[in-house]
């Protein structure tokens, strides 16, 4: 599917205003996708498989198609800003990759269907991470997926590890307070320790636990000022943590998902700690 056939497809299905938007009025989709209203947490879903796969938001793909239909259904009181639907939930967002000669072909889905498909000049995807034959990866609301096939194991010491990830993103939101209502900090970094150590626990008196209970501790401080921050529990990690591993895409789509299921708004913070860890994997993958 073109996005000039995406385009054909939005101008020939018509809505009911009253029910908003829905993914067949957009997409060339069947079945219950079809009937479902585009909601703002899909689009941001879709946003977020795309800044991790493709390093950028498509100005006329399909994550801005959904957020521009989710923006007018929320506008019309018919979908909540943090709503999200059943298929996503259970199927997620995909991008996949294929290599042809002169360059690659992409597709975005949305529950197993295809939304989008184009083609871009390269001889891969620098911000895959995948081999040239093929890559994958997307975003559900309970986690994310990714290619199967990445670099485990790499200790390429060149890289960035997840724990100068942790200290980048310290530094660069030092000021910024430890997230204390939906606690969306605490979950990335939660998602980020235990992709370093290999172990999904939080481990007592870790980077992740200091992280949690600086967020209890800001619920129950007053003055902003003696709030704990940021760059408080982000200092030394890479001393803090156990073990450490290079930034793989894998690690970032888990922490960025971590990050938006603990948001309302369903968006990373740049330059919060999914942001960063996105950033650092992208730089490890076009080093490879």
């Amino acid at each position: 599917m073109s996005q000039d056939q995406q385009r054909s497809d939005q101008q020939q299905h018509h809505h009911n205003p009253g029910e908003g938007i829905k993914y067949g009025d957009v997409f060339r989709v069947t079945g219950d996708l079809a009937g479902k209203t585009v909601a703002p947490r899909d689009a941001s879903l879709m946003q977020s498989a795309e800044n991790i796969v493709l390093g950028q938001t498509r100005r006329t793909g399909p994550a801005a198609t959904m957020q521009a239909a989710a923006a007018q259904n929320e506008s019309a009181g018919l979908a909540a800003h943090y709503q999200d639907t059943d298929i996503s939930q259970e199927k997620g967002v995909t991008i996949t990759e294929t290599i042809v000669p002169g360059g690659r072909i992409i597709t975005e889905f949305v529950a197993g269907q295809a939304v989008g498909q184009y083609e871009s000049p390269g001889p891969g995807d620098v911000a895959s991470g995948c081999p040239s034959g093929g890559s994958h990866g997307g975003i559900n609301n309970r986690g994310a997926e990714s290619c199967g096939n990445g670099d485990e194991g790499n200790t390429d010491s060149t890289k960035i590890t997840i724990g100068e990830a942790l200290e980048a993103a310290g530094q660069a939101a030092q000021d910024k307070l430890v997230e204390q209502t939906q606690q969306s900090d605490a979950a990335a970094i939660q998602a980020a320790e235990a992709r370093a150590i290999g172990l999904n626990i939080t481990m007592p008196g870790g980077v992740a636990a200091q992280a949690q209970a600086a967020a209890d501790a800001n619920v129950m401080t007053t003055r902003d000022e003696d709030k704990t921050k940021l760059g408080d529990v982000l200092s030394d990690v890479v001393v803090k943590l156990p073990a450490d591993k290079p930034v793989e895409r894998e690690d970032a789509v888990k922490v960025v998902g971590a990050e938006i299921r603990n948001k309302e708004d369903a968006r990373t913070s740049p330059p919060g700690v999914a942001a960063i860890m996105a950033a650092a994997a992208r730089l490890n993958e076009s080093a490879t």
